[in-house]
């Protein structure tokens, strides 16, 4: 009875990580959307504009009201509210998260290798689709000020697909293949090790990843990229901005280990 009440209240989390998780993405891809349209609005042209406006409204004693100006700042503070709503689901996510690896002290290794897989296959699921990072390339030009001359905004998806249409396809399939198609399949297998644990099959499948666990590194190797791209001092011609999928995706690389650790346990105590 007891062990059928811990399992209702992880299945709960579970699905309120996926509640939090989809918060978290739609709040980040709409923060993406406006800083979008805000940067569009600081072309050279635009730019040009919104300073001639400006002067009329210096020159006018306040009779020409520069409504540009009200919309630009009315988009910078909506773009701040979407910024906060998604910081503030995934830190909900995270907390759920935390609280499913807390069910190792209360579970047994399979029922825990079991609810860590699960939440570790939701967790990389938002970490592959939600934005990673955005990127601005701008030029402070005289008389205009801060002019964007490119704006990105891209998660693991988005780039692996940016690097095929750019025609870099090893790079492409490096990535997606150790970023995508293994933790997926690692993870839903861990979940089908701890059903099927009599299993022949479920042996092979941990001893299979034991022989790729030195590439389970890449995984890490991947967020030290992008955290190495964010960090070098490029002067002042780019600005970069973590979002939220690099927590989903670190958090995943974390999970994903810890769930293996117990995967492992579980077998070697299963064969004892």
């Amino acid at each position: 009875m007891k062990n059928k009440i811990l399992y209702g209240i992880l299945g709960i989390m579970l699905l309120s990580m996926v509640f939090f998780g989809n918060r978290a993405y739609r709040e980040a891809k709409s923060y993406e959307t406006i800083t979008s349209t805000l940067v569009a609005q600081m072309s050279a042209k635009k730019l040009a504009t919104f300073q001639l406006k400006e002067l009329a409204e210096t020159f006018s004693f306040g009779y020409y009201k520069n409504d540009k100006k009200r919309t630009i700042e009315a988009l910078k503070a909506k773009a701040q509210t979407h910024k906060a709503e998604s910081q503030r689901n995934m830190y909900w996510f995270m907390l759920l998260l935390l609280g499913i690896l807390g069910s190792f002290f209360l579970l047994s290794l399979r029922a825990f290798t079991f609810f860590g897989a699960l939440a570790a296959s939701v967790t990389l699921f938002y970490g592959l689709i939600t934005p990673i990072m955005m990127v601005t390339i701008h030029k402070d030009v005289e008389y205009l000020g801060d002019v964007v001359l490119s704006f990105e905004s891209k998660g693991v998806i988005g780039s692996i697909q940016k690097l095929f249409e750019n025609g870099d396809v090893v790079v492409a399939g490096v990535i997606l293949l150790f970023s995508v198609i293994i933790p997926t399949l690692k993870t839903f297998s861990l979940a089908f090790v701890a059903v099927f644990l009599q299993s022949r099959f479920a042996h092979g499948i941990v001893t299979f990843f034991k022989m790729i666990g030195k590439w389970s590194m890449v995984d890490v190797f991947v967020v030290a990229t992008f955290l190495v791209y964010l960090t070098v001092n490029k002067g002042d011609v780019s600005r970069a901005e973590v979002e939220v999928g690099l927590y989903f995706f670190l958090a995943y690389v974390i999970v994903s280990m810890l769930v293996s650790l117990s995967a492992d346990k579980m077998l070697h105590k299963q064969k004892a």
